[in-house]
């Protein structure tokens, strides 16, 4: 069984992340979605309400692939979550020339802990390479519409954490 290990901190999931699930459940049999607490982040949802948004939007997800799809909360080091949850993959999206140079430092850093543990990456799909959940955050802030970037259940969770109707 191939398990691979999807980490984010999905505050909120978007439609991006989405994406990369769908594309990610064609390559292994079970994807854990590992939700980082990450309190550096300050994230505007609680672990609970993250860990909950993105089990609403797996469902459907893994009745569609048949890949078995988990949400996974963690906040150790992320080759110890892969221990944790028996992945032997790490997937990671990639937006843009930046997210790569963190991400390559990261791989290099995950592999001198366990070189048995390999990183995936998956080019984000054209029409999704803007989405960044600070971004759909900030214009939520303002009073944008963010209908563009989460899922309707997502938008309505956003804006009530707004304050928004």
């Amino acid at each position: 069984m191939r398990v691979a290990l999807y980490p984010g901190t999905f505050d909120p999931i978007t439609i991006g992340h989405i994406d990369i699930i769908k594309r990610a459940c064609a390559l292994v049999d079970r994807l854990v979605i590992g939700v980082a607490i990450n309190r550096d982040k300050g994230p505007m949802f609680t672990l609970e309400e993250r860990v909950e948004m993105v089990e609403a939007e797996c469902a459907a997800l893994s009745e569609q692939t048949g890949t078995e799809i988990v949400a996974h909360p963690f906040e150790n080091l992320l080759i110890n979550c892969a221990y944790d949850v028996g992945a032997s993959i790490i997937v990671r999206g990639l937006r843009a020339v930046t997210d790569f140079e963190y991400e390559y430092q990261m791989v290099g850093m995950n592999r001198a802990l366990d070189a048995s543990i390999e990183t995936v990456f998956l080019m984000a799909d054209l029409k999704h390479q803007a989405i960044a959940s600070k971004l759909v955050k900030e214009i939520a802030r303002l009073d944008g519409d963010v209908s563009k970037f989460v899922t309707p259940d997502v938008k309505q969770r956003l804006y009530q954490k707004l304050g928004r109707s």
